[in-house]
């Protein structure tokens, strides 16, 4: 009997080690023929005018530099502020808060935010920042609705990070009389930088990829301005401009040379996260 059940145990292990090796595999699958399809049809399209011009009328030209500075613009100014945000709230909610139901109801307010579809984000930025706050269609009402659609996972990644630090760490710096912010400052905040690291580049990738929302609040435009200026007029980033180019006008040419763009960069945003997951781990 006990040899029956050996058997069977083994038999049903090996299926679902199989079914979950088969499944793995067919998603890395999937994912491989999608990136290396757009790369094929995109990259021809790439040369150094699509990249480093900007689009015109007249000549008939294709470039996309105002729409990539866009999205420079949008990533450093939405990570300037999401990322003291989301770092300051996890602080609070794992070493200040003293309130199990204001944390909880905190953390719960968070998840429900994650959840909501980007297209809502986009319209509750318009309505809000745009029209209510009078920023109008403009880059700056783009960042600030990144800003609350990124900050719920910034809040989570760092929350995790901070309770991954050891409590002997803060135990021995409260023996030695150390403050509650002396030990924020040295101890806890080195120690998660790695988490805080992974948590801004994966809402950096996000923002990048990001299109239903800005269509709303940061508009379609082609123009190079600086980033004081582009902050307050509309623009278009990469992913818009994907859309506009592959939905309104129909140039699917120019709209795979600027996936072919996004996936590069997204793919350097994966390869950077790990080397600063190595990077960090090697110096602890």
């Amino acid at each position: 009997m006990l040899q029956t059940i050996s058997k069977k145990r083994k038999i049903q292990s090996m299926f679902f080690r199989n079914l979950m090796r088969i499944c793995g595999w067919g998603c890395a699958a999937i994912a491989f023929s999608i990136c290396a399809y757009i790369l094929v049809r995109g990259v021809g399209e790439l040369s150094f005018g699509f990249v480093f011009s900007k689009p015109s009328y007249i000549k008939e030209t294709i470039g996309i530099l105002p729409d990539l500075l866009n999205t420079i613009y949008l990533v450093g100014a939405a990570l300037a502020l999401v990322v003291p945000l989301g770092v300051g709230a996890a602080i609070y909610l794992c070493e200040y808060s003293r309130n199990a139901k204001m944390s909880a109801l905190i953390e719960h307010a968070a998840e429900i935010l994650s959840g909501i579809p980007s297209i809502i984000y986009g319209l509750v930025g318009m309505l809000f920042f745009c029209q209510f706050l009078g920023l109008k269609t403009s880059l700056a009402a783009g960042v600030l609705t990144m800003v609350i659609m990124n900050l719920p996972g910034m809040i989570r990644s760092a929350q995790e990070s901070l309770k991954t630090v050891p409590v002997s760490l803060k135990e021995g710096a409260y023996a030695l009389g150390a403050g509650k912010w002396k030990v924020i400052r040295s101890i806890v905040l080195p120690a998660c930088l790695p988490g805080v690291c992974t948590g801004m580049i994966l809402c950096c990738g996000r923002m990048v990829g990001e299109s239903a929302a800005l269509l709303f609040t940061a508009g379609f435009a082609h123009s190079i301005n600086g980033f004081v200026q582009a902050l307050q007029t509309s623009g278009a980033t990469l992913s818009v401009a994907l859309y506009i180019y592959a939905k309104e006008q129909g140039n699917f040419d120019a709209a795979f040379g600027i996936a072919a763009i996004l996936i590069i960069l997204v793919l350097a945003i994966n390869l950077l996260s790990g080397w600063i997951q190595k990077r960090f781990g090697a110096l602890d």
